[in-house]
């Protein structure tokens, strides 16, 4: 009974898709490029997508937004999180989910999901880096336990959707 968009990011609009090509793929992508490239997506998501969606009164669900970005450039990369910060909150305009959550598994069980042929640009990084950005993203969520669930995304399947539903569920409004 609810209208719901999905958006991916980068991606999902004109901007974002060669910027996601880009980073998944490139060789010349420096940290800082990299952090430029996913704030112009993530600025055409919310402007072209997300800003319309919420207006028209829809849901949206993204995969990945602004906590990647956290994670990623700045507890991975090693840049600036004040930096990060600044640009996240000009690509949005201050939007920030209702809710983020946070599948959490251990980077060395991620990798096995995948063949190594697979693997992107990021996924083929270091297990230390993986290790990073997921303490990174852990510390967000700890640092805003209102605004996070974090699943064992180890366990099956049914009861990780069942736990993202319930808590879904308990934030919509009647309908």
């Amino acid at each position: 009974g609810y209208e719901v968009s999905l958006a991916i990011e980068p991606g999902g609009t004109p901007t974002g898709e060669p910027v996601r090509q880009g980073v998944k793929s490139g060789t010349d992508i420096t940290p800082l490029s990299e952090l430029f490239l996913f704030s112009a997506a993530r600025a055409a998501l919310v402007e072209s997508v997300i800003v319309p969606a919420l207006k028209k009164g829809e849901i949206v669900v993204c995969d990945r937004y602004l906590y990647s970005t956290v994670a990623y450039q700045g507890h991975g990369r090693g840049l600036d999180l004040d930096t990060i910060a600044d640009l996240n909150q000009t690509a949005t305009g201050g939007l920030t989910p209702q809710l983020a959550v946070l599948l959490d598994m251990p980077p060395g069980h991620t990798s096995m999901r995948k063949a190594s042929a697979e693997l992107d640009r990021i996924e083929r990084e270091s297990q230390s880096f993986h290790r990073r950005v997921r303490d990174g993203y852990l510390e967000q969520a700890r640092l805003d336990p209102e605004h996070w669930l974090v699943l064992d995304a180890s366990e099956p399947i049914d009861d990780v959707g069942r736990a993202v539903w319930a808590r879904v569920a308990s934030m919509l409004p009647s309908t």
